[in-house]
Formats: C-alpha cells, structure tokens, sequence
C-alpha cells in the first residue's frame, strides 16, 4: 500500500506513535576511525528482539539516491547497501534474529504494478533526456554557458527485478557481508541470520510476514518477542497490526517533502530544468574549494511504535451497546480491511474515498453505525464477510453524489485563493536585478503552470455514473452485466488482499483486469459473488517475469532470444510492449499520480511464446531462472553452530527450537555453497487449508499504556514535535546562544570531505577497492541556505499586510467550511524568500492541499 499520503494522515492524526531514533555515532583518534560497539544497551532504551529489513527500500535510495552523488560502478553500490545496513543495525541492535527480505517473483496481482512502474521509468527517462536536449539547444542560442554534457552510462534501475544479474551479484555480496560481520562484530556474534534473495518468491514484506506467522503459530513461540521491521511503505503499518503481535515497531526514514534537487542540466541548486537560464556556476567557497562536493545532509530515522497506534485505534474503535460482544482485535482486522478502500498496491481506490477528504474517518464513522446492524465484524482471520461489507459499501454509496460536488467547490476555493495570493506577491516583489539575472520576477502570464486537462466525467455534475463508465470502461452504464463484471472482480480483489496479508498468498495467478475501480454504490448482492480461489497456482519464474514488466527499453537485462520477442515486429507478443502509451490523469493534477494506460499481459500468449526460446538459455541463464531458498547463517559461538556442523555427515533435519530461541525450521545443505557452513533454511509447514489465527497469543503481556488524555486531545491539531527515543522522562540537552556561538567557531568548515560511500570497509573481495575511513558526516545547514532571498526591507514592510491577506482568507475559507493550517502560513513566508513560482506547488504537495478542506 504505497501511499504516500496514508503516512502523512497517520502521523498527524496519531502524533505519538512517532519517536525519533536515537543514533550512536562511531568516534575518531588520532585518525582512526572507532567503531560502535552494538554489544552494548540499545541507546533508545529498548531492547528488539528481531529486525526484518524490507531491502528493497534499502536498494533503491543507495544504488540511485536523489538527494546526493551516485555511486560511480557496482562496487560502490554494494558498499553503499552494506554501510545503510550496518546503520539501523546500530540503531536498532537487534539480539536473536536478522531477516533480511529481497523482492522475489511477486504474485501476478503485484505484477501490473511492477509493470506500469517500470514502464513509466522507462518513458521517463526518454522524455527528461529529449527535454535536456531541448534546453540545451535553447540556451546555446541565448549565449548561455552549460558544463559540458557528460556521455557516461546511465544507471537503469528496472535491474533491480528478480532474474538480472545485478541481483545474483547483489546476492552473493550480501552472504559474503553477512560472513564477515558474523565474524568480527559484537553485536552479531550470538544472531541467527536469514537472507531471503530474490530467487525466493514473494514480495520481501510479505516474506517476512510468512516468517512471523509460521513461527508464531509454533508452541515455542515467545509471544513477548519484539519485533523491527525496517521499510517506508505504508501497507508495513497494516501488516505489523495483521500479526496481533503486543510488540511490534517499525524505524524508516523521516519523511522531508519537496526536499531540494539540483537542476539535471546544469547541477546546480534552486531550478528545475525548465527554468535552467545557463548561468555560469557560482562560486563555492573563498577559494572555490567545496567545486567538487554536493551537500548532503543525512537522513534521520524515526520509529513507529504499533502499540501505541493500538491504544489510539482501541479508543477510536470501541463501541458500547452491540448485540455481539466487543473484540478489539477482530476490530483492528476491520479497520486494516478498510483502508484498503483508499489505495493498495493491487486494487484502485474506489472514485469517492480519498485519504486528503478524510476517507477513513468517513469509513469508520459508518463501519461504528452500521455494525450495530450487521451482527457481527467484517472479517474474520483474513476471511471476508461479504454481505456486511455491501452494507458498508451502501452507506458510502449514499453519499457519494455529495463527496464529489463537496471535492469540486474545494478545488474552486484552494485555486481562487492562491491566484489571489500569487499575484498579492508578485505584485509586492520588488523591482528586479534586471533582465536575465536570478532575482527577475516572472509576470503572472509567464507562469509555467499547464492548463488544467479537460475533465469529461465530471463527477460533479448529474449523469456522472454513465459518463464515468463510457469514458474509462467504453461501455454504456446501463450494461448491468458489465457492471457486476467489474464489482465481481473487485470483490475477489478485495479478498485477495485480506487473505494476503494474514494468510499468505492464495493465488499466484489472480489479479484484476481493469484499470479503474467500481462506485461503492455498485456493490449491489456481492455476497455469492466471490466462493473460493484456484488451488495449486505456482509463482513466475523470475526471467518469465522479466518478460511480463520489462520495457522494451530494458530488453537489455535478457537473454537475446528473448529479447527479441519485444522489438521484433513478427513477435506473436509485441503488443504487450508498446513504445508509447497514454497516462489518464484520472482528476489529478500530476502524471505520477495517473493511470497508465497499459495492456495486461496474457499469462497463455506468454508462456508459448516463451516455449520456443527456452531452449536458447545457457547454464548461467538457467540458473537464475530458479528458484531458491532461504539461507541460514550463524556464527562460530552460536549455540546452533555445531548442529549446523552436524549437517555434513547426516541427513537434513529440523531446527531444534532450543538452541535457536525458539525458532524451529527445516534445514538443508547448499548444493553449492558460496561459503562453508552456510545451510537453507525453510519455515515450518502445515497441512493445506491451515488457517493463522489473528489474535493475541496466551502469555502475551501488552505493553503499558502510553497516551494520556492530553495525548488524544493535541493529536489532531498544532504543531508537534516527537519525543526522542522510547523514554518520555528522558532529558535532553539545550544550547543557549552562547553554546552556538562557541559550537560554531570551533567547526573545521575547510576539512575536506571523504568518500560518500566509505564508511566501513567492506567484506571479502572489496577490501582493494580506493575506500577510506569517513571522518564524519558534512556540517549541516539550514535547508534553504542555497536560495536568494529578498531584503529584509521587503519582509519587514510587506509582512503584516501579508498577514492580513492570509486572516482574510481563512475567514472566507471558515464561511465555507474549509480551514488552512497554521504551516500553510509559513510556506507562504519562505515563498517570499525564495521568490520561486514552483514553491505553490510545493505547499500544496507538502501540505496534501490538493483540496484545502480535506488537508
């Protein structure tokens, strides 16, 4: 469920689930790097039992961060991934278990994701090289001065897809890391480590579920296990609360919107490409001697405590006088099924839920009126009640044709308020440093907003259902039979996705044929509508599906023969790879929130089109199209090891759980291993139709309360800030002025900066490479330092009559029913500092203020 916007909801509304993470940071003597010794007490005041990295978030920002240099060949990539690791372990320092998930093979649902998301990289990619030529030529013909244009390879992050040879090298490096930090570190010595590579199949998320799920249904479980889980996307909230695990946190990155990028074309700070006028680059430094170094500023982590999201969701979700007792947990697996109305990753969201409008509030308001009604709760272990969802699904219905006319008067007061703000401010800019110089002020008819796309649903207006259906569907509404079509597949979907996430995946083959989503007041006698999925599916192998998300553009990552099934005119499948395709902004504004247009892929044309080129594979080709298992790794002192010894002259045999803190598993030799006494490792198994149970296990302690009223009453309001670590009593250390000053006369600015991707030196082969020790990260600044601002003369007279706009305006927004927060005020003032016209897209972004009301 990677939707943004669903953090942002989250976070603001339950505040104290959000702690800060409390880093140690390694010392230096006498040039020297020390260490931190993760042996030692959590410095966050809490010990983790378990960490789980989804690492496909960790892949990505170190093999092609936006927000510094990239890694200049494969060899620093690996690092990059290697020194992000040994980060949150120093954070987080676990103590009995590393599970380390790859992406493998997703199930087919998965997959049209995957495809349109590697299909618009690819055409992003063409578009931002032909606008970089375009600029180019046009500032040539200004006289305008460029660096020259660098011809080096660029980086085609699609490889980072199960079958390519990046992720068998990415593979093989990772055991090796794992071998030597095993060996030489502390903090590992006593850990058991599973590496789950993408020759597994599954998603890395969800592989790490089915871990959590098949342990704890064992009798050896500890139930007071606390578990870590490491990823940014937001459908990891709704699995660790799926696990009904009492302790359960989640460390990811601190979200900074809009953080700052370098234009492509020039490298240089505050434009975009569009706005790039040639200018020669600045001077960095006295002596222009930071020329070569980027600025970077390291990302904070923050944790996310799932125990506290419950006492928030216990408060919101309890409800007196039901003709069934109350069970808070099946409501927690209601409240998970619900949200997926909103966004997933398999499933659109319906036309009339939006996360910015409030939508599960809306959900849960009416979930708590009709359960009175239904008898009972929605779900049950990841098992759908269909008939009490068509009554959610009604009451939504009911006031759908109200949610879209309530959206369209939003739109029209946020942008008549901000072309009233926008041309306040530029009428109050100032005079200009003169034509073709930085501080110029574009005319408000020189602005680069594009017209907004014509709209012909028009959700707002009478006949919506009909023009909705004839537009994205190309059929007439009044076509009943197409309708339950449609709804059919959705609510297949629907119990797909619950069944997904609490009990695994129950078809590899199912997903949904259409690009957009029914209405809710569509779910008309969906009860017999869904009875039971195939049985006995199987994953993709991972280069057939290469061959099922692959542009033609990476036709690279394959083998030639296959290759040519995409380019080749003749090719029995050459539509399912089209060079071009249609992106439907769908209501939106921006092309990354559209629908791409794309055919789906046939799984029968596939496969025999694939029959004739099988043959062509070679031995190396061959085996990256299987599949794998799970390896197991531990070290020399860990009570597991001589059993693992033991393997080698007797047959496979079963985990003893306790020499392994209860963990209990299959284990096999390697055929071929890459290091010595490094076994597969596989869950335990139950019989077919086994059903998880999603509840509390006995013995379980839940967590001592957190909030208090005070917690509930500020959560939806105001500023706020999160405390640091687990320890609300703990004290934190203030710098008067004084302390500044001396702090910042006493920093070395001129010190020369190392290597971004040197922090440690890396296992095995690696130790040649030009790394050096890092001598601490670069010095922070604040986050608009590189923008020109505008005299204080201009602030100091013009602030109170901006102050008085803004009043006026929320007044008039109070009239009729909107509100604007309190941060919207000081965006507009940094606007006047940076004197950027993009920064009112930047607010609106920031602050999801796509409609005022529902921000």
């Amino acid at each position: 469920m990677g939707v943004p916007a669903f953090f942002r909801w989250l976070s603001r509304k339950y505040a104290s689930i959000i702690v800060h993470c409390v880093e140690e940071k390694s010392k230096e003597c006498n040039g020297v790097r020390i260490p931190v010794d993760t042996s030692k007490p959590n410095p966050n005041e809490v010990e983790f039992d378990n960490l789980y990295l989804d690492m496909n978030g960790i892949i990505h920002p170190c093999t092609h961060p936006e927000d510094k240099p990239a890694p200049k060949n494969e060899d620093e990539m690996m690092v990059a991934i290697f020194e992000y690791i040994d980060r949150l372990f120093n954070i987080v320092r676990p103590r009995r278990v590393l599970y380390m998930a790859i992406d493998g093979v997703a199930p087919r649902a998965k997959m049209n994701q995957q495809r349109s998301r590697r299909f618009r990289a690819s055409k992003e990619g063409v578009e931002l090289q032909e606008e970089k030529k375009k600029v180019r030529e046009e500032i040539y013909q200004r006289g305008g001065y460029l660096p020259p244009d660098e011809i080096k390879e660029r980086f085609d992050s699609n490889c980072i897809t199960p079958g390519t040879e990046f992720m068998d090298n990415l593979a093989k490096c990772l055991r090796y890391y794992i071998a030597e930090r095993l060996s030489n570190d502390p903090g590992w010595r006593n850990l058991t480590v599973v590496l789950s590579d993408a020759s597994v199949p599954g998603e890395g998320e969800h592989k790490i579920m089915d871990f959590i799920r098949r342990q704890r249904a064992q009798p050896n479980h500890d139930p007071n296990t606390h578990h870590c889980l490491c990823g940014a996307d937001a459908d990891l909230i709704m699995l660790g609360l799926a696990t009904h695990e009492p302790n359960f946190t989640i460390i990811r990155e601190e979200f900074k919107p809009n953080k700052p990028r370098p234009c492509a074309l020039c490298g240089q700070m505050g434009h975009e490409i569009k706005d790039c006028q040639g200018l020669a680059r600045e001077k960095q430094g006295e002596h222009d001697q930071f020329a070569d170094s980027v600025p970077v500023s390291e990302q904070e982590f923050i944790f996310i405590r799932l125990s506290v999201l419950r006492e928030y969701l216990e408060r919101e979700l309890t409800m007196a006088s039901l003709p069934f007792p109350f069970n808070f947990e099946r409501s927690v697996d209601d409240w998970v099924f619900m949200c997926f109305f909103v966004g997933n990753d398999f499933l659109p969201h319906l036309p009339s839920l939006e996360i910015r409008e409030g939508a599960i509030d809306r959900l849960v308001a009416i979930y708590k009126d009709v359960v009175h009604k239904t008898g009972g709760y929605l779900t049950e272990n990841g098992f759908v009640h269909l008939e009490r969802v068509e009554m959610i699904m009604q009451a939504v219905g009911v006031a759908e044709d109200n949610i879209f006319k309530k959206r369209k008067e939003d739109d029209v007061c946020f942008f008549g308020y901000f072309c009233s703000l926008s041309v306040f401010l530029q009428s109050r800019a100032g005079p200009s440093d003169g034509p073709g110089t930085r501080g110029e002020k574009r005319k408000a008819e020189d602005s680069d907003s594009e017209p907004e796309p014509e709209d012909n649903v028009r959700l707002w207006e009478d006949g919506w259902k009909q023009r909705y259906y004839k537009t994205k569907f190309d059929v007439d509404a009044s076509d009943e039979t197409f309708r339950r079509k449609v709804v059919k597949s959705y609510v297949e979907g629907l119990c797909w996705v619950l069944r997904y996430y609490y009990q695994g995946c129950a078809s590899w083959k199912w997903y949904f044929p259409f690009h957009y989503a029914p209405f809710a007041s569509d779910f008309k006698d969906i009860k017999g509508m869904f009875m039971e999925f195939e049985t006995g599916t199987k994953p993709f192998k991972p280069l057939e599906q290469l061959m099922g998300v692959f542009p033609a553009a990476s036709g690279n990552f394959l083998p030639t023969t296959w290759r040519a099934l995409m380019t080749n005119p003749d090719s029995s499948i050459i539509d399912f790879y089209p060079e071009d395709f249609a992106i439907d902004l769908n209501g939106k504004k921006y092309a990354w929130q559209g629908v791409a247009l794309l055919p789906f892929v046939d799984e029968r044309r596939l496969r025999a089109a694939l029959e004739e080129v099988y043959p062509d594979l070679t031995p190396e080709e061959r085996k990256r199209n299987s599949l794998g298992s799970d390896m197991l790794f531990v070290g020399k002192s860990h009570p597991l090891c001589d059993f693992v010894r033991e393997l080698y002259l007797t047959k496979p045999s079963e985990m003893p759980p306790e020499l392994c803190h209860g963990i209990q598993g299959a284990l096999n030799l390697d055929e071929e291993p890459i290091l010595p006494d490094k076994i597969k490792f596989k869950d335990p198994q139950y019989e077919e139709g086994f059903v998880f149970k999603a509840v509390i296990l006995p013995g379980a302690k839940i967590p001592s309360k957190v909030l208090k009223p005070s917690d509930w009453e500020k959560s939806n309001r105001g500023p706020w800030k999160p405390q640091l670590g687990f320890n609300p009593n703990r004290q934190q250390v203030h710098l008067d002025q004084s302390a500044f000053r001396a702090l910042s006369h006493n920093m070395n600015r001129d010190r020369p900066r190392d290597g971004l991707y040197s922090n440690a030196p890396p296992p095995g082969n690696y130790h040649g490479g030009p790394y050096r020790p890092s001598h601490g990260g670069p010095s922070h600044g604040p986050i608009n330092a590189h923008v020109p601002h505008f005299p204080s003369k201009f602030l100091s007279s013009h602030l109170k009559e901006l102050n008085t706009q803004v009043l006026t305006a929320q007044e008039g927004c109070a009239q009729t029913g909107t509100w604007i927060p309190i941060g919207l005020f000081l965006c507009i003032l940094f606007f006047c500092q940076t004197e950027s016209d993009q920064m009112l897209t930047g607010i609106a972004r920031a602050y999801g203020l796509s409609q005022i009301g529902g921000c």
